[in-house]
């Protein structure tokens, strides 16, 4: 505590302490009236002096000089209370010892309590009027399932959104922490919340309150002067720390708001999430995409967009980026040429089907990493393009496994899905197979191929997050297959950092080839109560404002989706949120046969024969007739 924040705490033990000792005979006066004067005067100086000691220990004990008046609040009023019970407890028992209670009126307790209460709570009411003319939110409440928040700026902006997230405003918030640069309010309070110090000790603050069990998934700036450097130099320690930052919308349009809801920021899916996201080994990171050349298949699609921006901020020598999409491709393009425009690149139309334009490219691009990310992900699609998914989630992977192989790249980096886990659907059982291969050719030696498998990745194309953000836009119902329908999540963001991170590991020392690294996604998360949460995100009540509607499993689809099989022994590694699977590999020549009779059935468009080939290539897979396309539900 600095020296101003000092003499301000000791004014306010002086303020509360002197009324203290006022209280005792102004409450005796009260209790005895004129009979005063006939009153032991030893009674009244020694017991003045003892309330006033006791009182004393416990302002030191309780710190209400921690509470900013300014800010004066329901919550500090019923600390004030508390503090009175617990004066008068304790000069009871003192008093007691001292004089058996025989010098002073039973009632004389109950009149100073009442008084002190008042004398204490006065002026700060008055002082809070003064500033402002009210006082709001005389009811707050700790609803420990909103999202917890670390607000930056110690000042209006974050009275306000204390006050907003109040009950009574359906806002999922709830404000655990304060950091503020100015060290004179370090230390004290605001409607409760406390201050616990500058910008610099963010990480401090945050392992503070992970501690004691409140570890904050959101920072909040409510400052609305906070220069660039601050803000970068707040966003990099955010990043660091794996939290989000966003800023709350202007000062006026939460005044403006009056009773109505309060519309804090449009839906962000790292709260839908629910959970903190995983802190990394960035340096490692660093080292592996540094000064090397890299390429991305699938560059246009959500996670190889993600993968993209990530590699792309972290410096190579040369990006190449594939995508047999003309659109997806030009749009990532062109952010990158606006992103990092002396960043060495090529962007390639490309189908990773094509075995002679995939040998092309890589011979050409010559990459050291290569990021495969292209793939066909929709399930109930899959199921009634049977012959696609198969040859561009098998056979595509296997056409660039091997050319990779043939150019010599170091490190292929293959993504996969928890769906390729006892699968259940076609998307599933050809992204086993390609596991599958990838890990052959990973244990034969030369080219690393590092598998790395995740669920669902929140906001991604065709994912639940875009739908029920467009059906919320339309008023509802949000579509939900089964009430008891389960699955893992993650954001892009963090799916694209663990398959970084996981590259990194499997290619820093040396380990078990054939191994499949999986991706920590948390305890899986119901999808009526991702809908549900969503909804109140908005603003609005389910089933009052929004409906959720139950349409029934669409086909190849599963209640519970497993991120590794039972024959997948697992082990730690040195990243909590990522864990190895040892190999259950088969042998190479075997799913060459097999991929080579799978691709004749599939580019002849014999589904039937495709179906057969694909279940005996995945026993765990029961194959099954192929299905139109379902509608558009979640």
């Amino acid at each position: 505590m600095n020296a101003r924040a000092f003499r301000r705490s000791l004014l306010i033990f002086g303020h509360d302490t002197f009324l203290a000792a006022v209280s005792f005979p102004l409450a005796l006066y009260i209790r005895l009236g004129e009979d005063i004067v006939r009153w032991p005067e030893q009674a009244i100086t020694h017991g003045t002096a003892l309330f006033t000691l006791t009182a004393l220990a416990v302002f030191l004990v309780m710190r209400l000089d921690t509470h900013i008046w300014r800010y004066t609040s329901v919550g500090d009023l019923a600390q004030i209370v508390r503090a009175v019970l617990v004066i008068i407890a304790a000069f009871l028992a003192l008093q007691f010892v001292v004089t058996r209670l025989e010098t002073l009126p039973r009632s004389f307790l109950l009149i100073e309590a009442v008084l002190l209460t008042i004398m204490l709570t006065l002026p700060r009411v008055s002082y809070r009027l003064m500033k402002d003319g009210t006082i709001s939110a005389l009811f707050e409440r700790n609803a420990q399932d909103r999202v917890p928040v670390l607000l930056i700026g110690a000042g209006d902006g974050a009275d306000l959104f204390i006050r907003e997230t109040a009950p009574g405003h359906e806002v999922p918030y709830r404000v655990v922490g304060i950091v503020d640069d100015r060290d004179s309010r370090t230390g004290r309070r605001i409607r409760g919340v406390p201050v616990y110090g500058g910008l610099h000790n963010l990480q401090e603050v945050v392992e503070r309150l992970t501690d004691s069990g409140v570890r904050p998934q959101r920072i909040v700036m409510t400052r609305r002067q906070i220069d660039g450097a601050t803000i970068r130099t707040l966003l990099d320690a955010a990043d660091g720390l794996g939290i989000p930052v966003s800023r709350m919308p202007t000062l006026g349009a939460l005044e403006s708001a009056g009773e109505t809801q309060v519309q804090l920021r449009p839906i962000n899916v790292e709260d839908v999430l629910g959970r903190p996201q995983a802190t990394l080994d960035r340096p490692a990171m660093r080292r592996l995409i540094e000064g090397r050349r890299v390429m991305v298949t699938g560059a246009g699609g959500t996670i190889g967009a993600e993968l993209v921006r990530q590699v792309a901020d972290i410096g190579p020598a040369h990006i190449t980026l594939v995508d047999q999409s003309e659109y997806a491709l030009y749009r990532i393009d062109l952010e990158l040429a606006e992103r990092v425009s002396d960043l060495p690149r090529a962007a390639l139309i490309g189908d990773v089907r094509d075995r002679a334009r995939m040998d092309e490219i890589l011979s050409e691009a010559r990459p050291e990493i290569l990021f495969h990310a292209a793939a066909l992900k929709h399930v109930p699609l899959m199921e009634a393009n049977v012959c696609d998914a198969v040859l561009t989630n098998a056979v595509g992977t296997r056409i660039v496994a091997d050319a990779a192989r043939a150019a010599g790249v170091g490190t292929v980096v293959v993504i996969s899905t928890d769906k390729a886990v006892n699968p259940t659907n076609v998307m599933g059982a050809t992204k086993r197979l390609a596991e599958a291969y990838c890990q052959a050719m990973d244990v034969d030696g030369g080219t690393r191929f590092v598998t790395t498998r995740f669920g669902n990745v929140l906001g991604s194309t065709g994912s639940v997050v875009p739908l029920f953000q467009r059906q919320l836009e339309r008023g509802g119902p949000l579509t939900v297959t089964h009430p008891d329908i389960t699955r893992y999540f993650m954001t892009v963001r963090e799916a694209v950092e663990l398959v970084l991170q996981a590259a990194a590991l499997e290619t820093a020392a040396p380990r078990e080839r054939g191994g499949i690294t999986v991706l920590d996604m948390g305890e899986p998360v119901k999808i009526v109560d991702l809908a549900d949460r969503m909804i109140r995100l908005a603003g609005l009540e389910p089933g009052k404002d929004i409906e959720i509607a139950f349409t029934g499993l669409r086909p190849g689809e599963k209640l519970h989706e497993e991120l590794f099989h039972g024959a997948e022994t697992l082990e730690p590694t040195e990243i909590p949120a990522i864990r190895r699977a040892h190999p259950r590999t088969a042998d190479r020549a075997l799913i060459e046969r097999g991929l080579d009779e799978l691709e004749a059935a599939a580019r002849a468009r014999q589904t039937a024969a495709t179906m057969e080939t694909l279940g005996r290539m995945v026993p765990e897979y029961e194959g099954g007739t192929a299905r139109p396309a379902a509608a558009e539900r979640s």
